[in-house]
């Protein structure tokens, strides 16, 4: 887990995608060669492994073999190469088996990392005679190995690279070599790098320095130590687990600094560095504001020019410049400590751009430019049309000119039209502007001009423009009494020009022949009517004439119209069944009828939507699927001569189901030992039938199947052993979901009471035997009869607390009990158990011990034998007494119990 976490944070400093790690294969024994005939069992090691998930496992020697498992173990005894993958992860490293058949083999382990011991192994087959058998690392002798078969490499390094074999010789003199293995040290982690946050720190803030680095996948479980320097000196003495340090002042001198760290494995020698890297520290600004009072400076007026600072320490000392302008420097006018700058009487020499700046004992801050000028009102502008026409048209391009005799730049221009600001243009060295108007219909009517250059608007007289317009083309509208046209219905041809200056004369045209004409003297359309025959099937057009434009409408044509046959209704799906979220589409589709046709969908007689066919044929309707889609669908085809209905078609949809709530219920405030907890599961959405399964600590406690898809639950009598989390997991077959984790504590006995029970025991074995008879006489043997089994004492019955059962949070404080007896064997049999309990007693001398959970408590049952233990309830697991048990079970032998069974005592934490 650590190894994933380290991956998405260097992933993230890197910027690049992280994917899940690879599994990684082990080898047991450890060799990659062994004898043929021998076994390798292969573990693979993948990050996310669950019990419910497979494992595939690849072998590729002449051809590829897959094999799927639960399991993540695979014993093999074939040579080649394998590799694995769990659910959804990518595939493993190859790991070469060779089974040799050979008389002698060199053996060495799958992977060698830095600085560990490495055994390599010349072993010799049974009855092979081989004498003198030598290690040779890259063709030369490295060591004898005459009475062992084992070579170590201590510490392993980059030196120790090379192909390794053995040799041996045959009791015939003939010489024997083994297969060549060839040895790579490898890094148990990379080198680290070094980053910052953040990654621009402001002087005089902390910055975090973060040391980036994990070992391979090999090896998780290496613990590193890290250290961090600065200019070869250590930030700090020791070395720390952490990869991380916190410099809690940086200041602009440690910009000039380099920073780099090193790691090393805490149980060798191996240490790396990282990249060295300089921090870049930023300065500290200030609000800096210059700024003029009044704003408008007015020739003979009063003028100050205020600097503004904020955020820097005193004393300050302000300095004063201008610029006359723009190709000239910078002068300093004025020096000192006031803030203000002052100008008794402005005359055009005043006239320029002005600046402060604000300094104190370690930095200077410098403000914006605020330009000072001398303002002269305008005088009233004239407007002027150009060029002059006796007919301004619409397209045509006129000027209007606004001019001023006299005013202080910059002057600002507006022109208005019918009072409505039309444009504005700022002039900056001329007195005379140009608007440019492209002429059109809206365009008439009164302009006029202003001018303002800050010390008032002045207005010029107004103006008169009319604009003439062309007709636009006209559009030519067919109206009919229903959708479509029918022989013998009567039509209205419509012509209308959208724009025009009237009177517009109309035309009407069939196949280039003129029907008529109509005028319209101010403006609007004009309107044909014909009692339709077969003969007038076929084109119009209309023309529209004001005098300026002759414009031709578009063609519009006239068909006699077929009505549509019965629709045929199909759904395609993705997939067998309709699951929620798929995309399906319906095609609806009438054989025969006039185009265009218009499909309409509907679900349970309510309209989904509609498509239109302008050429015949079918149209779709594509659906993403929710669990409300499910019922009757069915299409209409429709062309304006009468509706047509498909046959209805039934959909169902899958709802996969959603993530599960699992809830404990106890009888009481706390669970003890011996109650009866609910475990019930939840899934507020799913298509039924719906498996559930309940979990403890991963391993599987029960499952049952829901067919109306509402929840299940499962009654637990519950010992110490099912102390723990539990979960549960929902499947309707298209894809499992799990619950959040739920942890219950099971509460037993007090330690103190502990001891004089267990001293007790041992002399006391035959009162229990007696003790254990009447607690099956008082209490047990009613019960019997009665076919039930007590799942609590009298101080836990529901009708002495609340009504609702608690879900399980905590657990109160121990008090000090008294014994209660009760059965412990509901279910009849020859064998009959006495439970001794404690309930809170009256003793004035009770206290309360601390609030925490009791912990090492179990099962009654669970320290009875195997052939006396409740098998429907408690597991056969061997049993150890807790050190803090104050319940005893004694055996009572009945009439048909063995006399070789022996007494028994068990000890358990009390029940409440």
């Amino acid at each position: 887990m650590l190894l994933w976490v380290s991956l998405l944070v260097l992933a993230s400093v890197t910027g690049q995608s992280v994917t899940e790690p690879k599994p990684v294969i082990s080898l047991h024994p450890p060799w990659t060669t062994v004898f043929q005939g021998e076994r390798v069992t292969l573990t693979c090691n993948a990050f996310y492994f669950s019990a419910r998930e497979k494992i595939k496992w690849y072998h590729w020697y002449i051809g590829e073999t897959s094999h799927e498992t639960f399991r993540n173990t695979l014993e093999v005894q074939n040579s080649g190469e394998y590799r694995c993958r769990a659910q959804d992860s990518p595939l493993s490293n190859r790991v070469h088996l060779l089974f040799s058949p050979a008389n002698l083999i060199l053996q060495a382990p799958l992977d060698v990392f830095e600085e560990e011991s490495v055994v390599l192994r010349c072993r010799t087959r049974a009855k092979a005679g081989l004498n003198a058998v030598m290690l040779y690392k890259n063709g030369k002798v490295l060591k004898a190995l005459e009475n062992i078969s084992d070579f170590t490499i201590h510490q392993a390094s980059l030196k120790d690279n090379g192909i390794y074999h053995c040799t041996g010789i045959k009791e015939d003199g003939h010489y024997v070599s083994s297969n060549s293995v060839e040895i790579q040290v490898q890094e148990l982690f990379p080198p680290p790098v070094l980053t910052a946050s953040p990654t621009y720190p402001i002087e005089g803030r902390a910055v975090t320095l973060t040391c980036l680095t994990q070992p391979v996948p090999q090896r998780p479980d290496v613990q590193l130590q890290f250290q961090f320097l600065r200019d070869n000196w250590t930030l700090e003495s020791d070395w720390r687990s952490s990869p991380e340090f916190q410099i809690t002042t940086v200041w602009r001198e440690d910009s000039r600094s380099s920073y780099w760290c090193q790691a090393r494995r805490v149980t060798s020698l191996v240490q790396k560095k990282s990249q060295r890297f300089q921090m870049y520290v930023r300065r500290v600004t200030a609000k800096i504001r210059i700024y003029t009072y009044p704003e408008l400076a007015l020739e003979g007026q009063k003028l100050v020019i205020i600097c503004s600072v904020g955020g820097i320490q005193e004393p300050i000392t302000f300095f004063w410049y201008k610029k006359t302008n723009k190709l000239s420097r910078r002068t300093k006018i004025h020096t000192s400590s006031e803030r203000e700058f002052r100008i008794p009487v402005l005359t055009d020499s005043h006239a320029g751009e002005y600046c402060c700046v604000a300094r104190n004992r370690h930095y200077s801050f410098f403000s914006d430019l605020v330009t000072v000028s001398v303002k002269v009102p305008v005088s009233p502008p004239i407007l002027t049309l150009s060029p002059l026409g006796a007919r301004t048209l619409e397209g045509d391009v006129v000027t209007l000119l606004c001019e001023v005799q006299r005013g202080s730049l910059p002057i600002l221009y507006q022109l208005f039209h019918k009072g409505v600001l039309l444009k504005k243009i700022g002039a900056t060295s001329w007195r005379t502007i140009s608007f440019q108007l492209f002429l059109t219909e809206e365009h008439s009517g009164n302009y006029y001009c202003t001018a303002d250059n800050g010390l008032g608007p002045q207005h010029s007289k107004a103006m008169s423009l009319s604009v003439f317009v062309p007709v636009s083309r006209p559009v030519l509208t067919l109206r009919t009494p229903r959708a479509q046209t029918v022989e013998g219905d009567m039509v209205e041809l419509h012509c209308e020009a959208q724009r025009g200056s009237p009177p517009i004369q109309y035309q009407l045209f069939h196949k280039d022949v003129a029907l008529g004409s109509s005028s319209s003297p101010s403006g609007g359309g004009a309107t044909f009517n014909l009692f339709l025959k077969e003969e007038h099937s076929g084109n119009y057009i209309c023309q529209a004439n004001n005098g300026l434009r002759v414009q031709h409408s578009d063609t519009v044509s006239l068909s006699v119209r077929v009505p549509v046959s019965r629709p045929v209704l199909t759904l395609r799906t993705p997939r067998a069944q309709a699951v929620e979220g798929d995309v399906v589409e319906l095609h609806c589709e009438a054989q025969r009828g006039s185009s265009p046709i218009l499909y309409q969908f509907f679900h349970e007689d309510v309209a989904l939507g509609s498509r239109s066919s302008p050429s015949g044929g079918g149209a779709p309707f594509n659906l993403s699927l929710m669990a409300e889609h499910s019922g009757n669908y069915s299409c209409k085809a429709d062309n304006g001569l009468g509706a047509q209905r498909s046959e209805v078609m039934t959909l169902s949809v899958i709802v996969p189901v959603s993530r599960p709530v699992l809830t404990l219920k106890v009888p009481g405030a706390q669970a003890v030992e011996g109650d009866m907890v609910e475990l019930l599961c939840e899934a507020q959405r799913g298509s039924p039938p719906i498996l559930y399964r309940f979990y403890h600590e991963n391993v599987t406690l029960e499952s049952s199947v829901s067919h109306s898809g509402q929840g299940v639950s499962f009654n637990l009598s519950v010992t110490a052993e099912h102390s723990g989390n539990y979960s549960c997991e929902v499947d309707n077959g298209l894809g499992p979901q799990c619950s959040e984790a739920v942890t219950l504590h099971i509460t037993g006995l007090t330690g103190s009471r502990i001891g004089p029970v267990a001293t007790g025991v041992t002399g006391g074995l035959l009162s229990i035997m007696g003790l254990a008879a009447v607690a099956l006489l008082l209490y047990g043997w009613p019960l019997r009869k009665a076919g039930r089994r007590p799942t609590s004492n009298s101080s836990r019955n529901p009708s002495d607390s609340d009504s609702q059962e608690p879900t399980y949070h905590n657990v109160p404080a121990w008090i000090e009990l008294q014994p209660v007896y009760s059965n412990v064997n509901p279910k009849g049999g020859d064998i009959v158990y006495a439970e001794v309990q404690s309930v809170p007693g009256k003793s004035k001398h009770a206290v309360a011990s601390a609030p925490g959970l009791l912990k090492n408590t179990m099962s009654p049952t669970t320290c009875l034998p195997s052939h006396l233990r409740p098998a429907s309830l408690w597991p056969s697991a061997a049993c150890s007494l807790p050190q803090d048990s104050s319940v005893i079970y004694s055996q009572v032998k009945g009439p048909s119990t063995p006399a070789s069974v022996p007494q028994l005592m068990a000890l358990s934490a009390p029940h409440r």
